[in-house]
């Protein structure tokens, strides 16, 4: 059964699902749907911040509810001082499941990037805003500090360019450390030939950190629906200039629903770029490549490790190598590597790289019982193409946020992949910009 939603302007305490709409907001698209088609009569229609599309049901659509999609709808909810102004969609029965709750949980300084890529801003923007954020909201995060060695002249040439960028261009803290300092530091750890390090890298409990935005979004009156996969979009008058609607399907009940928007943040993750095609023609579709990431845990307690350790960055590699990352139990886990699949849901460790994995970390970790690695977990990353992940790397391929050219109300998010974790609240500060300046 498809529902037609009846916009309805003042909202009020009604009850979704057993939720109250002055509660906790969490239900699916379908009772969504529902609360309007019930809800009574003679209520004022919401007046927006302009007259664009005064009859839509919603101010803002977020599609998507991993980091980056709940950093934006906590922001666009909070900025609008109205209750149910801001609806935010998720596929899966839960948020953030996907590529936010499978990745290395690091806070990064943003080195890597390049001086004018949005990923160069918004991690830099970012990290500052995500350290404010966890520390007046009590996120768990530890600025732990990352080193990145080299064991050659090739890789010590890499890592002098990074100073040089980080030190005349970007200026973000970073620092070269001597071999006494490391060997009293990191004993276990081996140099070769130099090591860089970054001390504002951080490491985060994503988690708390998602929950507390979701708590946020709800605080501003935000409505979060579960179980909602967006099956079209269509745009309203000229290209989305009376708004946007979209068919949603509730997987739980099999029902499909129509809700209206003035505005649309394509914030999808793994599922942005089909997003994006339902809506531009066939000439403009892109393709998403999935780079999944194999992690494995260290459950050893020798050798000890305090810092992460990243090997040198490696020119047109579409990732920052398999590097030693720690939880804030201490915990040692090692990844990702980069395996190209065909599938966002091949999620199952790949046993058959382990010994790929243990060579790699040996060369830093020579004293690594390799015994002792498990697999952990795996992740996949969102790319628009299979290319670099550093900006002096071949086919490196940046951050994608903007409106798009003809439409209006519509912010497009492609290629969020890392440091997506790192930018999201920084993200989400763009993605109002976009909007509204």
């Amino acid at each position: 059964m498809i529902r037609t939603v009846v916009p309805v302007s003042c909202r009020h305490a009604l009850s979704i699902s057993g939720l109250s709409r002055t509660g906790p907001r969490k239900s699916s698209a379908a009772a969504v749907a529902s609360a309007f088609l019930t809800a009574p009569t003679g209520h004022h229609r919401r007046l927006f911040s302009h007259t664009r599309a005064t009859q839509a049901d919603f101010t803002h659509i977020v599609i998507g509810a991993g980091v980056v999609g709940l950093a934006i709808a906590q922001d666009l909810a909070i900025r609008s001082g109205r209750p149910n102004s801001t609806l935010l969609l998720e596929r899966h029965d839960a948020i953030g499941t996907e590529t936010s709750s499978r990745n290395s949980e690091v806070i990064h300084a943003g080195i890597y990037y390049g001086a004018s890529s949005l990923k160069t801003a918004l991690c830099i923007r970012g990290k500052d805003l995500l350290y404010s954020f966890c520390q007046s909201k009590g996120v768990p995060h530890k600025r732990v500090g990352k080193w990145i060695v080299a064991q050659n002249e090739l890789q010590l040439s890499a890592l002098e360019k990074i100073h040089d960028f980080c030190t005349n261009e970007i200026y973000v803290p970073i620092h070269w450390v001597g071999l006494e300092e490391a060997s009293r530091r990191e004993p276990a750890v081996r140099a070769e030939k130099g090591i860089l390090e970054s001390p504002t890298t951080g490491i985060i409990d994503s988690h708390s950190y998602m929950l507390s935005l979701l708590g946020e979004f709800e605080d501003a009156g935000g409505t979060l629906a579960l179980n909602s996969t967006v099956k079209s979009i269509t745009p309203l008058g000229n290209k989305g200039s009376a708004g946007w609607e979209l068919l949603i399907h509730d997987s739980q009940t099999g029902e499909e629903s129509r809700l209206t928007s003035e505005t649309i943040i394509n914030a999808a993750g793994l599922g942005s770029v089909a997003i994006h095609n339902m809506i531009v023609p066939p000439d403009q579709h892109k393709k998403m490549y999935y780079a999944k990431g194999n992690y494995f845990s260290y459950p050893a307690s020798t050798p000890k490790v305090n810092t992460l350790i990243y090997p040198a960055p490696e020119p047109g590699h579409a990732g920052l190598g398999t590097h030693l990352t720690l939880d804030l139990a201490g915990r040692i886990k090692f990844g990702p590597d980069v395996e190209w699949v065909d599938s966002p849901d091949d999620l199952s460790v790949n046993t058959a790289r382990l010994p790929e994995t243990i060579a790699e970390v040996k060369k830093y970790l020579p004293s690594l019982d390799e015994t002792q690695l498990q697999p952990d977990y795996a992740g996949i990353r969102p790319k628009l193409a299979k290319a670099g992940a550093v900006a002096h790397g071949k086919g490196f391929v940046d951050f994608v946020i903007r409106k798009e050219d003809g439409y209006e109300g519509w912010i497009n998010l492609l290629n969020i992949e890392s440091p997506g974790l790192t930018s999201s609240l920084a993200i989400a500060e763009k993605v109002r910009q976009l909007l509204y300046t």
